[in-house]
């Protein structure tokens, strides 16, 4: 149907003879009705009516025109896009039509549908199918919904790819909207062509127990350094769900309950899990109504539409080697024997120590004296250690913990490639005259660049009393160092307790509830020494503080983040006098306390080998998976060669060769197409040029396809809506379709053709002025007038 947009004249020529005429037959009106004894209005609508018919007929004079434009028929394509994943076998009523009978009915190819064969009439139509890849078809008599991913937004974005140069006047989607690649936004697309979803009006009445999402985050919280959490939604019912997490071997880790009081409404399951092992474990998660238990072990005891969407599976990950951190003091004390003691239970800690036991002396000889050169720590020991003894200029030290007799041999790190191997260091009690400015630049070095971790603690040598103001690690504190201020230690009597920061982190805290920290709080021992530090750095976060006798608070705890890593600072000086009270059989939070700490100072940094498997989502045909590769001195790698072992979950394994990327030094790249549900392991092994042996890490991601595709089992009218208005479409029911497409040639299009058509050769422009005339005698007829 054409839809007139303007009435253009065709031969202006006759316009102002015509525009004569008229108003010569206007003047003759309106004298002839002079005489008539007629009431105002009466004799003005007979002037209009007779008026109004010479116009009409004097209208053919200048040859009115119609004119508009509408799609040219054959030049525009309209594309069909067919969801074929198996969320379509979902009926939305027991009994009834799933919804995939009922898209095979609206494009049953049998007799071709009216609405389809219109609209092949007016444009080039196109078929396809999507789910993980999208597809061509000429017909979609053999739509099988059986495929397990849904990526919608994937085939649009290639429609559009595909036709970018090509006149696209619609889509007709028809889809319930469940897609598996939810990370493209619509709008994407409002650049393509509008799209059309066709949604059915029913919404499903069934029941179903659905695991929308699953997250794993890692604490340095003792207890539960791993924690998994679950969002669930119930369709169709409420009643208590029961959550499990199980591991790889079907032992049950964990059971939660929850309690649903109104369908759709998302309720979150958490599990908290010790890991059995460093290293890369895969977990199930899986949920049922408390009443339909049973299905786990007997599917066919189940009463919901689909067991698909039960469970996921959870990958883990924990450096199977254990961190190593430098401490270094400036004295034996009991700080480090209780540190040691802490870490000796944690297989993810490594403790090294640099512990100096003698200082250096002066260095001057008196003339005429055969002098020992030696410390005098030494003598009197065997005369073959002398060759590797210290000078008395030079301070004694002891290292502890080391990986072997080179490790640490000089002292403290003189190279990148010494200290960096390092997760963390802490300095205890030492002067900053015990290091050179080169160490204290590198120590800089490693945490702003190599991203490492650095904790000081509170002493007589620490801070200020140490000689560290304007050095480069007072721009590393989180406070500023007191000036002229570098008399002892404050002596008194303080508390400790937590700041509002530091009851948000659950490193700081050792207790499950808040009354019970607080009980332990109350417990612990007052200290007796603290560094002074007035004034915090705006960037930085005091998590503890100390309160001293007069009821005045000290900050204990403060840290910040520093380029890309992080700087804290302890500032009780003997935090040691905890340990020294505790009862028999009482927990030794002290070591507790230290143990998380120390995981919040390596938690986040950085290692030799990175390596990642980037997947858009569970229902993704393809993971990348990623090595980002330094040296000794955290520089990155280019000239390697990195290899991908992968092992299925039937226990295959391929090898891939990574590419380096063009974007990013150091980091290289494979894809891969997992082919079947299930967790997956890789092992990334990296051989630099020069270097006698590769270094491996090893990482793990999930495939589950199925829980993805099944998420929710509801239409999902939302994101149909949204994706019409980003594309200036419209959502539709099936009754609408041929309404619509004989809608579609009077809509906009990108290739539209001009039309015209003489207004006079229309009918009713010729019955309006027989109208016209007819009426304006009738009024003279019905006053009896000639």
């Amino acid at each position: 149907m054409d839809v007139p947009s303007a009435i253009t004249l065709g031969d202006q020529s006759w316009l102002w003879p015509a525009a004569v005429a008229l108003l010569l037959a206007g003047v003759a009106v309106v004298f002839a009705y002079r005489p008539a004894s007629w009431p105002f209005a009466r004799r003005a609508a007979a002037i209009t009516l007779k008026v109004a018919g010479f116009a009409l007929v004097l209208a053919c004079l200048v040859e009115p025109l119609w004119s508009g434009t509408r799609v040219a028929p054959g030049e525009n394509l309209f594309l069909l896009l067919v969801d074929n994943s198996a969320s379509l076998q979902i009926a939305d009523h027991a009994g009834g039509p799933t919804r995939g009978d009922q898209i095979r009915d609206v494009l049953a190819r049998d007799g071709m549908t009216d609405w389809q064969a219109a609209l092949e009439q007016q444009f080039d139509v196109r078929r396809y199918t999507f789910d993980a890849r999208l597809e061509t078809t000429e017909h979609y008599d053999e739509l099988a919904f059986d495929r397990s991913s849904s990526r919608l937004y994937s085939a649009a974005v290639m429609l559009q790819q595909r036709f970018q140069d090509r006149p696209v006047a619609g889509v007709l989607l028809f889809t319930d909207g469940n897609a598996t690649d939810r990370s493209a936004p619509p709008n994407e697309l409002a650049r393509f062509a509008p799209v059309y979803p066709v949604v059915w009006p029913e919404t499903t009445d069934q029941l179903d127990v659905s695991i929308d999402d699953v997250t794993v985050t890692q604490s340095p919280f003792e207890d539960a350094p791993v924690a998994v959490q679950a969002s669930i939604q119930v369709t169709g019912g409420t009643g208590e769900v029961v959550g499990q997490l199980l591991r790889e071997d079907g032992t049950l880790v964990q059971e939660q309950r929850a309690t649903v009081t109104q369908p759709g409404l998302p309720v979150p399951l958490r599990f908290e899990v010790q890991p059995a092992k460093p290293g890369l474990e895969f977990y199930r998660v899986r949920v049922a109504l408390a009443d339909q238990v049973a299905q786990f072990d007997d599917p066919a005891a189940s009463g919901e539409t689909v067991l698909a969407n039960n469970s996921r599976i959870v990958t883990i990950e924990q450096d199977p080697e254990p961190h190593r951190i430098l401490y270094v003091s400036g004295r034996p004390n009991w700080e480090f024997k209780f540190l040691r003691r802490s870490v000796e239970s944690d297989v993810s800690l490594q403790l090294v120590g640099l512990v100096r036991i003698a200082k250096k002396e002066a260095k001057f000889e008196f003339r005429g004296r055969d002098i020992d050169r030696g410390n005098a720590l030494f003598q009197g020991f065997d005369a073959d250690r002398e060759t590797d003894a210290e000078a008395y200029d030079e301070p004694v030290v002891v290292r502890v913990g080391t990986r072997d007799e080179a490790e640490l041999r000089n002292g403290f790190p003189k190279t990148k490639q010494e200290l960096y191997e390092y997760r963390a260091v802490i300095i205890d009690d030492v002067e900053a005259a015990f290091f050179s400015r080169d160490q204290l630049s590198l120590l800089e070095q490693y945490v702003s660049d190599r991203g490492g971790s650095l904790l000081m603690l509170g002493g007589p040598d620490s801070f200020a009393h140490g000689g560290y103001g304007r050095t480069i690690v007072e721009d590393m504190l989180p406070f500023y160092l007191e000036r002229g201020r570098l008399d002892d230690q404050r002596i008194g009597e303080y508390r400790w307790k937590l700041t509002r920061d530091g009851w948000l982190q659950s490193w700081t805290r050792l207790r499950r509830t808040e009354a019970d920290e607080e009980q332990r709080i109350a417990d612990m021992p007052a200290f007796r020494s603290i560094s002074p530090a007035s004034v915090i750095k705006p960037a930085a976060r005091t998590l503890a503080e100390v309160r001293d006798m007069v009821g005045e608070d000290h900050p204990a705890l403060v840290a910040q983040q520093y380029g890309e890593g992080k700087v804290a600072a302890m500032l009780v000086g003997d935090a040691w006098r905890w340990p020294l009270n505790r009862d028999n059989g009482q927990s030794d939070d002290y070591a507790r306390a230290w143990r998380q700490l120390l995981r919040w100072l390596v938690v986040d940094v950085p290692a030799k080998l990175e390596v990642a498997a980037e997947q858009e989502s569970p229902s993704a045909t393809a993971v990348k998976l990623v090595a980002r590769v330094h040296d000794a001195a955290f520089e990155p790698v280019d000239g390697a060669a990195v290899e991908f072992t992968v092992r299925t979950p039937e226990g295959k394994e391929y090898r891939l060769d990574a590419d380096p990327s063009l974007a990013e030094p150091g980091v290289y790249t494979t894809d891969y197409a997992p082919r079947e549900a299930g967790g997956y392991r890789a092992t990334a092994a990296v051989n630099e040029q020069g270097a006698a042996d590769s270094i491996q890490a090893e990482l793990g991601w999930a495939s589950d396809p199925s829980a993805e595709e099944f998420r929710r089992i509801n239409v999902d009218r939302e994101l149909l809506q949204s994706l019409a208005d980003a594309t200036h479409g419209e959502v539709l029911s099936p009754e609408q379709l041929p309404e619509f497409v004989e809608s579609l040639p009077s809509r906009e299009a990108p290739r539209m053709e001009a039309w015209t058509r003489p207004l006079w050769h229309t009918p009713w422009m010729l019955l309006a002025a027989i109208a016209c005339f007819a009426g304006e005698w009738g009024l003279r007829r019905w006053r009896g007038l000639p």
